[in-house]
């Protein structure tokens, strides 16, 4: 089972989104994926209760149960888990990142979002897992902006996810109805976006498409 963590310490950033896209597109692919809600607001919960009983399963988490949850997961057959954290947490987001194989740190390209990851970083780098900033949020277009954006994240000491997810209405309404952009709008682009971050993440778990 491969396990990949969401953490930042700056609300907002668009942990739960990038969550459930990731979950929703493993599920697609053929995998069976569950996503660990350890957010006590339980937005991925909610999420899930709008899907009804449709994959990828949402399940509450708590940083002391958490290896035990997986194990859970593990057990009931799930090929990836999704752990979904919550901001200004540093006990649930260490705790995911301590189990995770790959870790995500979503991040928008403004300059008060890039400064917040200066918080996950010590967090994150310390434990010397593979560790990308994926930028989140952020203009269709915009070279200057995430070439900008980069450049602040890398001297922080973060690598830099190659694929982002850009502010897309499919993206909004699609999670308000329980779904993902991908299933609302296949064909789309926030559909492609997500498209290519899934195949980049697998590459990163050295998962086979």
């Amino acid at each position: 089972m491969k396990t990949v963590a969401i953490i930042s310490q700056k609300g907002g950033a668009g942990k739960t989104t990038l969550a459930l896209h990731i979950a929703t597109a493993a599920e697609q692919s053929g995998m069976r994926a569950a996503m660990l809600d350890m957010d006590p607001q339980g937005t991925a919960e909610a999420w899930a209760g709008w899907r009804k009983d449709e994959p990828p399963e949402v399940i509450g988490a708590k940083a002391s149960t958490l290896p035990r949850t997986l194990e859970k997961a593990a057990a009931a057959g799930a090929d990836l888990v999704v752990i979904d954290t919550p901001p200004l947490a540093q006990a649930e987001a260490r705790a995911a990142a301590q189990a995770a194989d790959v870790i995500l740190i979503p991040c928008r390209p403004r300059a008060f979002d890039l400064h917040a990851i200066r918080t996950t970083a010590g967090l994150a780098l310390d434990l010397g897992k593979p560790t990308f900033v994926i930028f989140n949020a952020g203009p269709a277009r915009g070279t200057t902006i995430y070439a900008e954006a980069a450049e602040v994240a890398t001297l922080i000491g973060f690598q830099i996810a190659p694929v982002r997810l850009t502010e897309r209405s499919a993206f909004h309404l699609a999670t308000r109805d329980g779904r993902a952009a991908q299933e609302m709008e296949p064909d789309g682009k926030a559909a492609a976006e997500v498209g290519a971050l899934w195949v980049w993440l697998c590459s990163q778990l050295n998962v086979k498409l």
